[in-house]
């Protein structure tokens, strides 16, 4: 069930940021905004993934050394 909320509110998300597109450069209030709708899609499709994850497959990934996580890592398929 929280898939499809999360799946619901990334739909949102990018609606809103369709429409925020087109007033993105007509002030820098409208322009924060696109950003802020950009990392809340990020963060909500982050979110999305991590659910869809096995968990087996997780636990054996947890024996291996980390991969250091970028900022760019989040944005990925936006």
């Amino acid at each position: 069930m929280k898939k499809h909320l999360l799946k619901k509110q990334i739909y949102q998300k990018e609606l809103q940021i369709k429409k925020m597109h087109l007033h993105r450069s007509s002030s820098d209030v409208c322009d924060q905004l696109y950003n802020t709708l950009i990392l809340e899609k990020a963060i909500l499709k982050k979110e999305l993934e991590k659910l869809e994850k096995n968990p087996l497959l997780e636990k054996i990934k947890k024996v291996f050394p980390k991969k250091e996580k970028l900022i760019c890592d989040y944005f990925k398929g936006v």
